[in-house]
């Protein structure tokens, strides 16, 4: 059984919260997760029953050899290479959603308030940089090849020239620039 690698705890909820359940298309699930050795692999196993219908989920990704702790004020998903959960067009979906529900002005927002909404920009910045991973060296975009989930693949055939990297790197810096606003 060949597992595909979780570089992040944070990649692994987000992976499973993009495939609902199966039977019902709930994609709130809490589970109970465990370290588990698959071959000569450790995995991280997540399993519980869907909140909607009670249909049995299970997920299981291949840890990293070198874990990634990323500082929780400062979203990351992974290293240096790019994501084996998601694909590049997912990726600037997250950012895109997250984007959409954060304010852009912190007038009248209480400390928590503004600390979330610079957490979720900066989050919005990072999944943008998980796209920029998958533009090859010496490219200029994110090659058609890497999209390989329907979601992926739509978002990149609505829109392929978001996936420019000059212009993934000013959507990235826009995103960090208006959490800024919301610090202190």
């Amino acid at each position: 059984m060949t597992l595909r690698l979780a570089r992040t705890s944070a990649e692994a909820y987000l992976y499973m919260e993009l495939h609902p359940c199966d039977a019902c298309g709930e994609s709130d699930f809490e589970p109970d997760s465990a370290v588990v050795s698959v071959e000569d692999d450790l995995a991280s196993r997540y399993t519980g029953a869907c909140p909607s219908c009670g249909t049995g989920r299970e997920f299981m990704f291949r840890i990293p050899q070198q874990p990634f702790l990323p500082d929780p004020e400062e979203p990351r998903f992974g290293a240096e290479h790019p994501s084996e959960l998601l694909d590049p067009g997912e990726w600037l979906w997250v950012a895109d959603l997250i984007a959409r529900s954060a304010p852009t002005d912190p007038a009248g927002f209480s400390a928590e308030q503004r600390r979330d909404a610079r957490v979720d920009l900066r989050g919005a910045a990072a999944a943008v940089g998980e796209v920029l991973k998958f533009v090859p060296a010496g490219a200029e975009a994110v090659p058609p090849e890497a999209f390989r989930t329907d979601r992926g693949r739509e978002v990149y055939q609505r829109e392929p020239g978001r996936f420019r990297a000059d212009r993934l790197r000013v959507v990235a810096r826009t995103y960090r620039e208006l959490a800024e606003r919301f610090a202190g």
